[in-house]
């Protein structure tokens, strides 16, 4: 028996890719967290909200380690 035929409905399997966020501009990515707690060792006058001021950056306390060890990684030599 013959009758009309369709293309399958379903998408045809094969490898996928995720689409990743946008990355956030160089100048804002590590600036105004909703973390961010000034060092007063520093300065007032340095308090620029910028994360390299921050009393948790680069220590254990700081909740966004993993993206400044990243970072720090894409600038070494290979």
């Amino acid at each position: 028996m013959k009758g009309p035929t369709r293309p399958p409905s379903h998408v045809p399997a094969g490898p996928r890719t995720i689409a990743r966020p946008p990355e956030e501009p160089e100048e804002t990515r590590f600036f105004d967290r909703e973390c961010y707690e000034f060092n007063r060792q520093l300065q007032p006058a340095w308090n620029d909200r910028y994360c390299e001021h921050c009393r948790h950056y680069l220590t254990a306390r700081c909740p966004h380690i993993d993206e400044f060890l990243d970072d720090v990684e894409d600038l070494s030599p290979e």
